[in-house]
């Protein structure tokens, strides 16, 4: 399956670029939104971040066609502050967060993110990452594992799910992506499986642990902010209710006066709002595009300005 861009021009719209800006991608991919920025770009500089060695292989050479001044960073967005400043940069005009997997990686089962296929148990988007799926369905205790499927996968048979997986590599070790949906299929019984799909959920809760998205989030979102230059703004893509939370609550809290000096008649500058919302609702995908790409269906975006 070709990678689609979930809500591409309206997140390029919503980063307002000016032709001689700096720009990051936070999340690079195969370069749709990034190739965007940079057919926009004249005289300023993209700075693409990915931890995945294919996506950055595919995507250079899709952005060496269109221009050169762009420059790929092999690393979690969660290093944006120190990376850029290797690169002597203090401030930027945008950035933008897609925080979904891109279809690539869903649809080579070797990564293993999907239930769909037989595969490892895998799905470490930086492939030198020391955790992976395995390790956490055959190490993490019954209430690890809980706390995981309930928190990252808002699974109600959590609990049940975790006993059983730990019961059963008592006497055998889980390597494959169709073993774990048996052993979830099996906790949960065909009925409830077959109507609220749990491996769903508990495979985007293991992905996330892997990836430690949600912790990630939330360091390099106050960095993102603070990286901005006045008018600079940042895009975010969410694909599930946890990301969009936070989201939500950072860009709430960097946009009004602070509590403890609220009602003052001269707010100090510490005090004030970092940024505005440019919408307070998000932007969801378009009746076209849900036709085009079914997987953008849960997708929301959220743009703020720095003030």
């Amino acid at each position: 399956m070709k990678h689609y861009s979930v809500m591409l021009s309206e997140s390029i719209t919503g980063l307002n670029i000016k032709e001689d800006g700096i720009y990051i991608d936070a999340t690079l991919g195969y370069a749709g939104h990034s190739s965007e920025i940079l057919k926009r770009l004249k005289k300023g500089h993209l700075y693409a971040f990915d931890q995945d060695e294919d996506a950055i292989k595919e995507s250079k050479k899709k952005l060496q066609e269109i221009g050169s001044n762009f420059t790929i960073i092999y690393s979690n967005f969660v290093n944006l502050k120190t990376k850029l400043k290797e690169q002597k940069i203090d401030k930027v005009d945008g950035i933008l967060f897609d925080l979904g997997l891109s279809s690539p990686q869903i649809d080579n089962p070797k990564r293993g993110f999907t239930f769909m296929s037989e595969a490892p148990l895998d799905m470490r988007m930086d492939k030198s990452n020391k955790l992976n799926a395995k390790t956490i369905v055959n190490t993490y205790s019954i209430e690890e594992l809980t706390n995981i499927f309930y928190l990252y996968g808002e699974e109600k048979l959590s609990k049940i799910i975790a006993k059983r997986i730990v019961e059963y590599r008592l006497n055998k070790e889980i390597n494959t992506t169709t073993e774990l949906v048996k052993i979830i299929a099996s906790a949960v019984g065909a009925k409830y499986f077959n109507k609220n799909h749990p491996e769903r959920k508990i495979f985007q809760a293991i992905r996330i642990e892997v990836n430690s998205e949600m912790k990630v989030l939330k360091e390099v979102l106050p960095d993102a902010i603070d990286l901005l230059n006045k008018g600079g703004r940042i895009a975010v893509i969410t694909f599930h209710s946890l990301e969009d939370r936070i989201v939500k609550q950072i860009f709430k809290k960097e946009s009004e006066i602070n509590d403890l000096v609220k009602g003052l008649p001269n707010i100090p500058e510490e005090y004030q709002p970092k940024i505005k919302l440019i919408n307070k609702k998000p932007i969801v995908p378009s009746t076209e595009e849900l036709k085009e790409n079914s997987r953008s269906k849960s997708a929301k975006l959220r743009i703020i300005e720095r003030i």
